[in-house]
């Protein structure tokens, strides 16, 4: 439950505010939408990379150009979670072992449950995000949410930490950040972030159940708002983050929005309480229902917009425009900036699966995964 210090002052009609422009015209009986905006020039830039007829909603490519992909399988169906990417096919990575859990009950340790996140470290190894939870809503199993960095020179696994110590019952450990020796993960399940040391894998929760960190307007995707099975409302807390590339901000924001920042040295101070880092911290931008976000060495955020099939360019002042906008970007992803400054897209369509859709699948397979070459400068975390 929220309280009353986590509030933040922000912009009148920010919490109903659904898309990017917040217009603050939406009311609590529904969600005024605003109308349809036109393919955008730069859709041209768009170039199909791969196809696949699995959902894959992340990738990471290395500076040498071998690309790796990620299947989150939110519903548990078994299969692969990492795969690396050759001639437009995928190859179980490291190897099949890793990406056979099928139950719990099954060794958990040295194998994917249930991956949601993967990304090049400063340290140049292939860190994956387990959130350790056999599908949507299910609590984490024991050894499931973790850290992994993989040498892929030689494919082994060469350091793990733990999370499962620092998850709750609902918890869906997120994605992850660097900065120097720390470690940032968020939590969209419970809402909250994790703090932790790379070295000694030691750290601890900030912001539990803040207004910043806990979803508290409506997810839409295509100008849906988006349902669970059930007919609830689809919450993700503390979803996207990123770092500034001088090391002083982190940008975060729930999968809804709005987006807020905080210097770094407040979060990285292990005597902080929530409580006073929450005075820390600052809105930012009103950002739309999101899928995923990168950004570049000069400080711009790249921003998907999954209500309006678009990727949104947002100065570190804030100030934003339309990137691309396109028909075929249908819940844009984890975006990656290459080594060549071109921005890689996966595609998976997650708002139209049943677990978003009140139970009804409309995917049209294959998903896909775009790039468009930009020149951008990529960040090196």
């Amino acid at each position: 439950m929220l309280s009353f210090r986590s509030l933040r002052l922000f912009p009148a009609g920010l919490l109903l505010a659904a898309c990017s422009g917040g217009s603050g015209t939406e009311k609590a009986v529904g969600v005024a939408l605003p109308p349809k905006v036109p393919t955008s020039a730069s859709a041209t830039q768009l170039t199909l990379v791969a196809t696949s007829d699995t959902i894959w909603n992340g990738v990471a490519v290395a500076d040498d150009g071998r690309t790796f992909v990620l299947f989150p399988h939110n519903e548990g169906d078994p299969g692969t979670r990492i795969g690396e990417l050759k001639d437009g096919k995928v190859t179980p990575w490291p190897n099949r072992t890793w990406n056979n859990w099928k139950k719990p009950g099954d060794p958990a340790k040295l194998a994917f449950v249930r991956a949601n996140s993967l990304r090049f470290g400063p340290d140049g190894y292939l860190w994956i995000v387990d959130t350790g939870t056999p599908k949507s809503d299910a609590p984490p199993v024991k050894d499931g949410p973790k850290l992994l960095a993989f040498d892929i020179s030689t494919s082994q696994l060469v350091k793990s930490i733990d999370l499962y110590k620092f998850t709750k019952r609902k918890s869906f450990v997120d994605d992850l950040r660097f900065h120097g020796d720390q470690i940032y993960v968020t939590d969209a399940g419970e809402p909250g972030l994790i703090v932790l040391s790379q070295k000694t894998g030691q750290g601890r929760r900030l912001l539990d159940d803040d207004s910043t960190t806990t979803a508290r307007r409506p997810m839409l995707g295509e100008r849906k708002i988006m349902l669970k099975p059930n007919g609830d409302k689809v919450a993700l807390h503390a979803d996207q983050m990123e770092v500034s590339p001088d090391g002083k901000l982190y940008y975060f924001q729930t999968a809804a929005g709005p987006m807020y920042r905080v210097e770094t040295r407040y979060l990285d101070d292990p005597n902080i309480s929530s409580a006073d880092l929450g005075k820390k911290v600052t809105y930012f931008f009103n950002s739309p229902t999101c899928g995923g976000t990168a950004i570049d060495a000069d400080g711009n955020l790249y921003v998907c917009d999954a209500n309006e099939k678009r990727i949104l360019k947002v100065t570190p002042a804030g100030q934003s425009s339309v990137l691309v906008q396109d028909p075929r970007l249908i819940w844009a992803d984890a975006l990656w900036i290459d080594h060549a400054g071109a921005l890689w897209i996966p595609v998976p369509q997650m708002n139209r699966t049943a677990g978003f859709q009140r139970g009804l699948e409309t995917v049209k397979f294959p998903v896909e995964l775009l790039k468009m070459e930009l020149g951008l400068k990529p960040l090196r975390d």
